[in-house]
């Protein structure tokens, strides 16, 4: 079958009773992106996904003038035969049909309404002169006009930029594709699965959910016979906000984040550039100013002054109550589990591995420290439980850490301040090294965080972390492959190269943190490391790790829901 046919519904059709309860209506547009792709409209309905692009921010751009309603339009047994009548955005339902649909502009004349649609781009060239999904879309649309009592043959789609109207008869043929297809989203709806994803298809290059989607991903690790293609998304230049100044406030003005100390303004971001606020210590937000983020689905997060992670604000959250009932149905059950774990922890001593050959600097050589980490990846894979895996790993951190001194540059001149490592030590950390690795595992654990929270999952309820109150589980569980490769190599790249010096601490009561300015050059060290380009070990494309996190998670929300057999962790060569 090729992408353009439609999949035939053999099921007999699903004859929708009046609306009761809270039993939801079918937009007319879902209808249009089932005919498209059965996978997108579930993706979109069930899972409640979504994710702009520039064809649908150019779409709405194209919808700016209809998308302002008319004061009025007569009901049906109003129309005057002879007066010519229009109505712009005006939204219908049917209770009866179980349907409902915004319609951009309708016309009426001689006691006959017409429905126009409104679309992005030029008319195409095809034999019907428009693609079926947009058929169906402005059939459903006529359908709910003659439910309410209008005399209504036949619509048109109105194409903005080729300023072409092109005429839809609502005949027979149509008629059937659309009750094909207003039965078939009911159906999968109804039956809790998602379909499966489109092959190859020049449909996904297009989408703006095929970062979520992630079809050439799935068949990959599924059948491993197509190449993923690079991921088609729009670039996001937002970045995260950071303000860590004493007694700040952060306020809103028009477009923009302004921050100010003792009332005077200091700096600005825009908000369109802003895709987290992450606040450190005492710093105050205006109502205003958090109520419009939570709108804009911008998350904030909040540290201690010393950058522990205290927790995060985000405004509704994501609509997926299905993956998340595969969370926790999946982490009650204790072989999947100890099989998530080991994967993780196999991921996380590999990527130890790299990260200690790449970055070795003593005499000895570096196989006395891989072969062992070896030796223990492979073990992770036999343990019986999570207590003797937990044992594996921390004999594997030991092993790590107890060699970490030999991957810090020294100074040439033996008189020179330097940074040296013994052990890793936390709660509070002890040593200037101590204190970089945990305000970069605190970093990491809120970025995953947010990452886990925007893709519908819940980063309290974790697999190998067991539930703990206030402890992001998931989170923590994630990010374990990530803590060498990101926080670790950040810790030593910050040392490495100088951006932080042994002066930039502030030791107090046994314990060291990092002074104000050492702060802002390892924050700025880390979200550069985030902004690095990778190749991914199993698609073979390049993306940053801001990218990478996204895709992982997704990825681990395919295999909870069944559509993966196991998680695909990552581990750099």
């Amino acid at each position: 079958m090729s992408d353009d046919q439609v999949p035939i519904q053999l099921e007999l059709p699903l004859p929708f009773p009046e609306l009761s309860g809270d039993m939801p209506l079918l937009p007319a547009r879902m209808i249009n992106e089932y005919q498209y792709c059965p996978r997108l409209a579930y993706l979109e309905w069930v899972q409640g996904e979504w994710a702009a692009s520039a064809d649908t921010v150019e779409g709405d751009h194209a919808h700016r003038r209809v998308d302002k309603p008319s004061k009025s339009f007569p009901e049906a047994d109003e129309l005057d035969d002879a007066e010519k009548l229009h109505g712009r955005s005006i939204t219908l339902s049917s209770n009866r049909l179980g349907l409902i649909a915004k319609l951009d502009l309708i016309e009426a004349e001689d006691g006959v309404v017409t429905p126009i649609d409104y679309k992005r781009g030029k008319r195409p060239h095809v034999a019907r002169g428009a693609y079926d999904p947009e058929r169906v879309q402005l059939c459903v649309q006529g359908m709910v006009l003659q439910e309410h009592g209008y005399v209504c043959e036949e619509g048109a789609l109105y194409f903005v930029q080729s300023r072409e109207r092109v005429r839809v008869a609502f005949d027979e043929e149509l008629k059937q594709l659309t009750a094909n297809a207003i039965n078939g989203l009911r159906l999968i709806a109804a039956g809790g699965h998602i379909p499966e994803p489109l092959q190859d298809s020049p449909k996904c290059s297009g989408c703006s959910l095929v970062g979520i989607c992630l079809p050439d991903e799935v068949n990959y690790l599924r059948h491993a016979d197509l190449e993923p293609r690079p991921l088609a998304v729009m670039r996001d230049e937002a970045l995260p906000v950071y303000v860590q100044a004493w007694k700040a406030k952060i306020g809103k003005k028009g477009e923009e984040l302004e921050i100010s100390i003792d009332d005077e303004k200091v700096q600005t971001a825009r908000l369109v550039d802003t895709s987290q606020v992450v606040v450190m210590g005492n710093v105050y937000i205006t109502t205003p100013c958090l109520q419009d983020l939570m709108k804009r689905e911008i998350p904030v997060s909040w540290h201690s002054y010393g950058g522990w992670f205290v927790g995060h604000t985000i405004g509704t959250g994501h609509k997926n109550v299905e993956l998340r009932t595969a969370q926790y149905k999946a982490s009650f059950d204790d072989k999947t589990c100890l099989a998530i774990a080991r994967n993780l922890v196999r991921a996380k001593i590999q990527n130890c591995r790299t990260q200690a050959r790449r970055n070795w600097r003593a005499d000895e050589p570096v196989e006395m420290l891989l072969e062992p980490l070896k030796s223990l990846a492979d073990k992770s894979q036999r343990a019986l439980d999570l207590p003797q895996l937990l044992g594996i790993e921390g004999a594997a951190a030991a092993l790590y850490f107890g060699a970490f001194d030999k991957l810090i540059k020294k100074p040439d001149d033996s008189k020179q301040m330097s940074f040296d490592f013994n052990t890793r030590n936390r709660r509070p950390p002890t040593d200037p090294v101590n204190a970089l690795l945990s305000f970069a595992y605190a970093m990491l654990v809120r970025t995953w965080t947010m990452n886990l929270s925007a893709v519908g999952l819940d980063p309290y309820r974790g697999f190998y972390h067991q539930p703990r109150y206030g402890r992001p589980a998931l989170a923590l569980d994630l990010m374990e492959p990530f803590r060498p490769i990101i926080a670790d190599s950040t810790v030593l790249q910050v040392i490495n190269n100088g951006e932080v010096r042994p002066t930039d601490f502030i030791c107090a009561a046994g314990s060291v943190a990092l002074n104000e300015g050492g702060r802002k050059r390892f924050i700025t060290a880390f979200e550069r490391r985030l902004s690095q380009e990778v190749t991914h070990p199993i698609f073979g494309y390049k993306a940053n790790y801001r990218q990478v996190f996204e895709i992982q998670a997704r990825l681990f929300g395919r295999y909870l829901l069944g559509e993966l057999p196991e998680y695909p962790n990552f581990t750099t060569r």
